[in-house]
């Protein structure tokens, strides 16, 4: 077999002399300047282990290339690029036959290229790569891995097996990368692309681990409403991924990811198919993903405007976000806009059974008055806890019953510091209202504002079409067997089984930290601010990617998930929290100030 590599980008040129090193037939095409210093010197290639200059065939096209019938044409070109490649390739001679009859293996990073291969090519493969490799200058490549130049995981497309994988694989190996055959290459491509989503942040604004873990959360809520699943590449991996771990040199320091480099020449920019594909499925499955959104947006302009990595500012990219809290006085101005958010009364507390009476005695004008207890949970199951989820057909017919249609704005308020409306703001962002905020201050916050008493008039029935699943959750297992930090929002008595007003046993989950939610608000029941918050969570272990918190009923818990939002912490719901934990004997329970 001879390789047509197609894309002498920093990963085509490394897999085209690793290839040519080996003995393995192999032809690179490259056009423009580099395609010349190549046929000029040689490609002049850096490993870790030193340099040389590999006299690798080139060529600057299809038109220059007599196709063999035992040809493998690869792709390695940045995904834009890819549909003009199939239309200059497809339908060049190859023997009896056209090259849309001979394999073609797609070494590029995102879920679109293999597809559109497969609308020309009878036989798809495709990898995905893990290949730290820069490119230094035309003429010049570096692969910068460890022991091997890259790791590929490759596949059969769509899925399944093949008897010609064996042998691609094998002159791979031979030319030192190491390789996995996977029956489910979709599962791999799309761990991979997770991992890819954080390459434009990282191009905009430097390395942001906290920003890419809220893409990826947000790209995994799109994955499970699209039911895709995803590999952990480096659990599921049978290769190590250190025997690919990028190695710094001093004297050439590595510019960063594709994307970074890509924009570091002023080139094109593969956004639109990372990010982008996390949008595009979000849209298509209607889970809502504002932050990829923003990224791919932020990017797209980045390139068009021929701006350096690292020249961003972050401090731009949440305004794309809906944030959690909203003033009083930024709430006021909306309610008087052609576009009024929908307002929701929720006043609730334990012990105080009167909230719709509060709420008849005076609300901010044109609030609707939602129960807790009825509309905000199912009915109360001993072993499922005392607020369970709502039926999200329920749910749906609430918020129709609120008003709440496709696009509203939503706030919410209590008066109690938001620790019940904040259960209605979780409980939406949940089934997918992206826009919903907690009133900060709650119902004090309105100030001297005047209040309307009664009923007020009925909201026009809304349209809004809920689909559940885009905050996270875990159940009971989950928690107790959680690998995070398990946050307990309850009174700190609570927690230590000094007393339990409503549950059947006093304690916490074993290995859950005690975190009272009411530490979240100031005196006057606002939010703390953001880097006294930032700070309390820290000093609790939560500022990694997996925190789940719990309650006694799933109520507080959504408070504390909001407090850690507002620090820029995605964190988990245990729904049945500690009123389902405690009715089930065989549940352990820890008590005592520690963990």
């Amino acid at each position: 077999m001879r390789y047509i590599i197609i894309g002498a980008g920093a990963i085509g040129s490394t897999v085209a002399a690793q290839l040519h090193l080996a003995e393995v037939p192999v032809l690179l095409i490259a056009r423009g300047e580099h395609g010349e210093a190549i046929r000029e010197r040689g490609l002049r290639y850096f490993r870790p282990s030193g340099e040389q200059v590999v006299r690798v065939p080139v060529a600057g096209g299809a038109e220059e290339v007599e196709l063999k019938p035992d040809d493998v044409l690869v792709l390695s070109t940045k995904t834009q690029d890819t549909e003009a490649v199939l239309q200059e390739w497809s339908w060049r001679p190859a023997g009896d036959g056209v090259a849309a009859d001979l394999p073609v293996v797609s070494l590029q990073n995102g879920l679109e290229n293999e597809r559109a291969a497969l609308r020309r090519f009878r036989t798809v493969f495709g990898a995905a790569l893990w290949q730290p490799a820069t490119f230094v200058r035309a003429g010049e490549v570096s692969a910068d891995g460890a022991e091997k130049p890259g790791i590929f995981w490759l596949g059969r497309y769509p899925s399944g097996d093949d008897p010609r994988l064996s042998g691609i694989a094998e002159d791979f190996r031979a030319a030192d990368f190491a390789v996995q055959i996977v029956p489910d290459l979709v599962r791999w491509k799309a761990g991979k692309l997770l991992g890819n989503l954080g390459n434009a942040v990282e191009a905009l604004y430097g390395r942001n681990e906290r920003v890419t873990a809220q893409l990826q959360a947000e790209a995994r809520r799109v994955f499970a409403a699209a039911g895709i699943s995803a590999a952990d590449l480096v659990a599921e991996s049978e290769i190590p991924i250190s025997l690919a771990k990028a190695v710094e040199n001093s004297t050439r320091p590595r510019v960063g990811s594709s994307t970074s480099q890509s924009l570091a020449r002023g080139r094109s920019v593969e956004g639109d198919f990372l990010n982008g594909e996390i949008v595009l499925l979000g849209r298509l499955h209607g889970v809502p993903t504002p932050l990829n959104e923003a990224v791919q947006h932020r990017l797209g302009l980045a390139a068009e405007r021929q701006e350096q990595p690292g020249t961003a500012d972050l401090d731009e990219l949440p305004m794309a976000v809906p944030p959690v809290l909203i003033s009083g006085e930024e709430l006021a101005r909306q309610l008087e806009s052609a576009d009024p958010p929908v307002l929701l009364d929720v006043r609730w507390a334990l012990g105080d059974p009167h909230g719709h009476q509060h709420y008849l005695d005076g609300h901010i004008p044109g609030a609707v008055y939602v129960d807790l207890d009825t509309e905000l949970a199912a009915p109360p199951v001993p072993t499922e806890g005392r607020h369970p989820l709502p039926d999200i057909d329920a749910l749906q017919a609430a918020a129709r019953r609120w008003g709440i249609r496709e696009g509203s704005r939503v706030v919410a308020y209590d008066n109690g510091g938001n620790l019940a409306a904040a259960r209605a703001w979780w409980l939406l962002r949940w089934a997918g209202v992206s826009d919903v905020r907690l009133l900060d201050g709650g119902l004090p916050a309105w100030g001297d504002r005047p209040l309307e008493t009664g009923f007020g008039p009925s909201p026009e029935p809304g349209d809004v079409v809920l689909k559940p699943g885009n905050m996270p959750v875990i159940d009971m297992d989950e928690a107790g067997q959680f690998d995070g930090v398990l946050l307990d929002a309850r009174a700190a008595e609570r927690y230590r089984g000094e007393q339990e007003p409503v549950d059947p046993r006093a304690g916490h989950i074993p290995g859950a930290v005690s975190a009272p939610t009411g530490e979240n608000l100031t005196a006057d029941g606002h939010f703390r601010p953001v880097d006294e918050l930032a700070a309390r969570f820290s000093s609790l272990g939560a500022d990694g990617d997996r925190v789940a918190v719990y309650c006694g009923s799933g109520v507080t818990a959504a408070h504390e998930v909001a407090a850690l939002a507002v620090a820029g912490i995605e964190a988990a719901l245990y729904p049945g929290s500690w009123s389902q934990w405690s009715n089930h004997p065989d549940r352990p329970v820890a008590t005592g100030p520690n963990p």
